[in-house]
């Protein structure tokens, strides 16, 4: 083989493959997207029964890269530091601030805080969307969010 076209060879190997890796590493239909720096709105959560509730407008929250979470519950705003390992997140303690807010908010934090504390959850990205569920099924449905 002459040198020109082994040169050729080599420089079409070294450009398909880091390509081929790149739109072969994530599944059909699937897109590996990042969960943290990403302001999520939380739309809502269903328990492991089918039981669905709406979130207050005002439901949010963010895990910073270095592993600081915050947001709000529904009512009361609330930080926590964020485990993330690939698709696993597991939250501290929350500390959150304690105003009263009717009944309805109040039932949707306490549901939302203990869903997220309950142990590592489960994070499936994808379009947008972000869903966390917990090792009891119960999840948390979330969307993509520019804050106010």
């Amino acid at each position: 083989m002459n040198r020109h076209k082994q040169h050729m060879i080599l420089t079409a190997v070294a450009v398909l493959v880091p390509l081929t890796l790149a739109c072969g590493s994530a599944r059909s239909g699937e897109t590996a997207r990042p969960v943290t720096g990403v302001d999520w709105r939380v739309d809502g959560l269903t328990a492991a029964d089918g039981t669905t509730r709406d979130a207050p407008a005002a439901a949010h929250l963010r895990i910073d890269t270095d592993g600081k979470a915050a947001g709000n519950l529904g009512c009361n705003q609330f930080g926590a530091r964020a485990t993330v390992h690939g698709d696993r997140i597991t939250f501290g303690d929350l500390r959150t601030t304690r105003m009263a807010c009717d009944q309805d908010r109040m039932d949707f934090e306490r549901a939302l805080a203990r869903t997220l504390t309950t142990g590592t959850l489960t994070a499936r990205s994808d379009d947008g969307k972000l869903t966390l569920t917990d090792g009891d099924g119960d999840r948390v449905d979330l969307s993509r969010h520019a804050p106010e």
